[in-house]
């Protein structure tokens, strides 16, 4: 079991063994954030911070007959031998002081507690209205992000969590996610395509995929010095010239949306293709933009 799941459970156990689903987000946000147990990463979502990594565990956990299945609430199973998610006593120790802190707090006041705290994890809610008053409302539009200039982003998702990841794109106003992967599977979690498009689109970011522009995975195979990838991108940079339509598709994109980001996997962008579609882009001099990585 991994110790973010120990944690969840500890957490769980800690508040009685059964919490509503908001109330769970909300103190294992708490958690990660003012009692450094990092357990999971976090995204403003409908109703405030939330962690997909949890619910996928939430599944796993089932699965294994550490919870119950119940949509609405997280409920520890009666026979659970909680010998098998215990930490170490400095763990189990800040569970009991975060108990202690926030034992007191749940439903809309410990959602109103987290909204003004951490103003920017309420910028997608669907419930601020009933939540906060309308001066408190402002506050919260205060942290939203609001970047209008016409800027082409790359990112990587190598060593990033699916939440961290998200992050980075609203937080530059993203409107557009472009994959650009031959193949959009992934043995890390959130990014098969599938679970990124939606991860994506419940955040309002529009994901589209251009698997034309990626490369095949047997070119990639054997990689190893910095000669081998100049040899397979230069190789790439002419096959360019027999794919201007998608480019030209990226480039209207860019021109609509204005906020546009190449995705695939690799963290450093000069060992990764998006980087050569980003240069092609930028030859037309009559379409000027911004270009960064994120």
């Amino acid at each position: 079991m991994y110790k973010r799941q120990k944690i969840l459970l500890s957490l769980l156990k800690e508040f009685g063994g059964c919490l509503p689903n908001t109330d769970m987000q909300k103190l294992l946000f708490l958690l990660s954030e003012e009692f450094h147990l990092p357990a999971y990463d976090f995204i403003p979502y409908k109703f405030g911070c939330f962690s997909f990594q949890s619910y996928a565990d939430k599944r796993n956990l089932i699965r294994d007959g550490f919870l119950l299945s119940n949509e609405h609430e997280w409920r520890l199973a009666s026979e659970m031998p909680v010998s098998q998610f215990q930490l170490s006593s400095e763990d189990k120790y800040k569970i009991d002081l975060f108990h202690g802190k926030y034992s007191s707090l749940k439903g809309d006041e410990l959602i109103r507690y987290v909204y003004l705290k951490y103003p920017y994890y309420a910028t997608k809610s669907e419930i601020i209205g009933k939540i906060l008053s309308p001066s408190q409302t402002t506050e919260i539009e205060k942290a939203r992000p609001t970047n209008q200039r016409t800027v082409l982003y790359t990112i990587g998702y190598e060593g990033k969590s699916l939440e961290k990841y998200i992050n980075r794109l609203i937080v530059e106003s993203i409107k557009v996610l472009c994959d650009v992967r031959r193949n959009p599977l992934s043995m890390k979690y959130g990014f098969s395509k599938a679970t990124l498009k939606r991860a994506v689109e419940s955040v309002g970011i529009e994901y589209v995929h251009i698997p034309e522009l990626g490369i095949e995975s047997e070119k990639r195979k054997n990689l190893q010095t910095r000669q081998d990838f100049d040899t397979l991108f230069s190789e790439y940079e002419i096959s360019l010239n027999k794919k201007k339509s998608y480019i030209l598709q990226i480039e209207t994109m860019l021109s609509e949306k204005k906020r546009v980001a190449l995705t695939c996997f690799e963290a450093d962008p000069n060992s990764c293709h998006r980087t050569l579609i980003a240069k092609n882009l930028r030859i037309n001099p009559s379409f000027a933009f911004e270009y960064k990585e994120l």
